[in-house]
C-alpha cells in the first residue's frame, strides 16, 4: 500500500552547485550525502516537512542520471512513494498492467529498497516505490 509521498528526485549536473542553491532556497543544510556505487550516482537529501528532496548527479558516463541529462534538462527526474511492502506493491501493480523496470527490489539510497515503474505506464512520469530497510 502507498503510504506517503517520500521524495522528489532532481537530476543535476553539478551536485555541489545544486546543493548550495537548495541550501539557500530551503534555508537548511542537507541531512545526508550518499554515493550509490551500483547506480554510479551521488545523492544529497533535504528534509522538507514530511517529504524530501533528493539531488542526483551521475558519477560516470554509464550512469542512468548522466544519460538522462544528455537528453533532458536538469530538473524533476522521478517521484517516489513510500510503500509498506514493496514486493506486494510490485505484484499488485504488475497485476494492474504497469510495467516495472526491476524484477526484484534493489538497494537504493537512504536505506531503502526501491523499484521503478516505467514512465510509459505512468503518463510519462518515472515513479519510484521505496520501502525502508
Amino acid at each position: 500500500m502507498l503510504v506517503n509521498l517520500e521524495h522528489l528526485g532532481l537530476a543535476v549536473k553539478d551536485l555541489e552547485a545544486a546543493t548550495s542553491l537548495y541550501t539557500i532556497l530551503l534555508g537548511q543544510e542537507p541531512y545526508k550525502r550518499e554515493h550509490v556505487a551500483s547506480e554510479a550516482v551521488d545523492t544529497v537529501f533535504f528534509q522538507v516537512g514530511g517529504s524530501k528532496i533528493e539531488l542526483l548527479a551521475g558519477t560516470s558516463p554509464d550512469s542512468a542520471i548522466t544519460r538522462y541529462l544528455e537528453k533532458k534538462p536538469e530538473g524533476i527526474h522521478h517521484v517516489a512513494f513510500e510503500v509498506d511492502d514493496i514486493r506486494a506493491e510490485m505484484q499488485r501493480l504488475r497485476n494492474e498492467g504497469f510495467t516495472l523496470l526491476n524484477e526484484e527490489p534493489k538497494r537504493g539510497a537512504d536505506n531503502k529498497l526501491v523499484c521503478f515503474i516505467h514512465p510509459k505506464s505512468a503518463n510519462g512520469v518515472l515513479v519510484e516505490l521505496c520501502q525502508s530497510i
